[in-house]
């Protein structure tokens, strides 16, 4: 819900006080009612929003506030609650990216060293993560993806996400930096700085954004590299390289059909305020995957097998790129998001198998 739709003080902490605290849900207040309070504190409210737009947007919240019982029925124990702010699910993204630099680099393999790796890497991206929704409650609050999330919700308090934060923090910043060495430990705290500190205020300044976000997803391939070699050679900036260049189609076509919430937020994403650019980048950066395959045998990363045979899904890549820059429609765009998490995965394992 926009803030924008209520112009008045009053309605605006009205309407923070209703996705802050549950218990208002329980007040006897009919979305008519609702609508005659907003509209009658500010007659502006009428050249803003239509009625029916209004209506949509109480039912959205009433709807919201109803299925707050329903999810915390589910959450059943802190774990559950504590994967939830880890956004697992890219956590585990960023483990098997840094595992695969661990893997691709000149050194022989360790099992405790990768471990250590692993959990240390994974330790600080729940960090970044908990952290990143700490900063953004009254923006999630506003976008039908995220307004679901434990601290909009207010299942999760701030202070115990930022305790979560800090430990998690704390103990995969001490793990790298001990059971790895400092170059692992400080690339670490260089992404946890640079993806809660500088991307996700930048997010809502300039579309700037999304190339400071892609550094943030080529640094975990360069943390496993120097947990394995103490250095970063060539092919680790080829691998580094291969990932950030990825993150443009990845995003790019993720954002395209998620153009309404990111505006209502106020997010600054090339996709809403820039879409000819985010098409022409998105172009350019899959080709740029090409280009970095192909150079992968010059710096000793893999063998010249891993351009021929990845050619093909680059390819491919490349040609669903070409066609979400042709059509930008919603088809064209989520067939390029679908394929791009396959893309990666099977990039990876083709340097694995050719590894030099």
């Amino acid at each position: 819900m926009s803030f924008g739709l209520y112009p008045c003080i009053e309605c605006r902490l009205g309407v923070l006080k209703i996705l802050s605290f549950h218990k208002c849900a329980q007040r006897s207040l009919s979305c008519s009612a609702f609508l005659y309070k907003a509209a009658t504190s500010n007659a502006k409210l009428k050249n803003v929003v239509s009625t029916n737009e209004a209506i949509t947007d109480c039912e959205g919240l009433k709807t919201s506030l109803a299925d707050k019982d329903n999810i915390s029925a589910t959450i059943t124990s802190l774990p559950q609650q504590y994967l939830m702010l880890s956004k697992i699910r890219l956590t585990s993204l960023v483990v098997m990216t840094s595992m695969c630099g661990y893997a691709m680099a000149p050194a022989a393999f360790s099992f405790s060293s990768a471990l250590v790796c692993s959990v240390g890497t994974g330790l600080l991206s729940c960090a970044a993560n908990a952290v990143n929704q700490f900063h953004e409650v009254p923006f999630d609050a506003q976008m039908a993806r995220t307004r679901n999330r434990l601290l909009v919700r207010s299942i999760v308090t701030p202070l115990h996400a930022i305790g979560f934060a800090t430990a998690c923090a704390s103990t995969g910043g001490l793990l790298l930096y001990f059971g790895a060495n400092g170059l692992t430990a400080a690339l670490g705290f260089s992404n946890l700085i640079l993806y809660t500190s500088i991307y996700t205020p930048l997010k809502r300044i300039s579309i700037l954004n999304t190339w400071v976000g892609s550094i943030v997803g080529a640094l975990p391939p360069l943390m496993g590299w120097s947990c394995a070699t103490g250095t970063l050679g060539p092919g680790a900036w080829v691998l580094a390289g291969i990932l950030y260049a990825w993150q443009f189609p990845h995003f790019n076509a993720l954002s395209w059909n998620l153009r309404p919430d990111y505006s209502r937020a106020g997010y600054r994403m090339m996709a809403v305020t820039d879409p000819g650019l985010c098409r022409r980048t998105t172009l350019r950066y899959t080709a740029a995957i090409m280009a970095l395959s192909c150079a992968a045998p010059y710096a000793e990363l893999t063998n010249y097998w891993f351009a021929i045979e990845s050619l093909p899904l680059n390819l491919y890549f490349l040609y669903l790129a070409w066609d979400f820059y042709k059509k930008s429609d919603s088809s064209s765009s989520r067939k390029l998001f679908r394929f791009s998490l396959i893309h990666l995965p099977i990039l990876m394992l083709l340097m694995l198998i050719n590894k030099k």
